[in-house]
């Protein structure tokens, strides 16, 4: 943990919504010990930080591939120093980072909660069945760390 009864829960997942400012309200208003972590959310930071930072790429797939690796050096980073990850699923684009990073998640050994609507259960069966919990709202997560960080 950060410090002393500081739990540090990793934000993982789509973009498109307000999700993670509802998860960093509910800990403020609750005074909960939690530090939230987070990839860059600026899709087009994200997307656009290989090429400007190691040179552009005139095929995409090795732009892409700049990109991601550029990325991976912060997900990976803050993903090992989690406590917790809580991975958003969301039904407007396929989050196929979100799914990856929940199975390197599982494979460090992390406490996962997933959190999407009940229509997407079939489809995420298998990375909710890494989840020790699977919400469908941003407040029943907080609810979670609430519960698992009360002394």
């Amino acid at each position: 943990m950060a410090e002393a009864g500081t739990w540090k829960v990793y934000l993982s997942g789509e973009i498109h919504s307000d999700w993670r400012q509802r998860i960093a309200d509910g800990v403020s208003e609750t005074g909960l010990p939690v530090e939230l972590l987070a990839p860059v959310t600026d899709h087009e930071a994200s997307d656009d930080v290989g090429a400007s930072i190691l040179g552009e790429e005139r095929d995409q797939f090795w732009r892409d591939h700049k990109g991601a690796g550029v990325n991976a050096v912060r997900t990976q980073t803050l993903l090992r120093s989690a406590d917790v990850v809580v991975v958003r699923f969301g039904d407007k684009y396929r989050q196929w980072n979100a799914a990856f990073e929940a199975g390197y998640a599982a494979a460090l050994g992390k406490p996962i909660v997933t959190v999407h609507d009940g229509e997407l259960t079939h489809a995420l069966k298998e990375v909710d069945r890494a989840a020790m919990a699977v919400a469908e709202t941003p407040e029943q997560v907080v609810e979670i760390l609430r519960y698992a960080t009360r002394t």
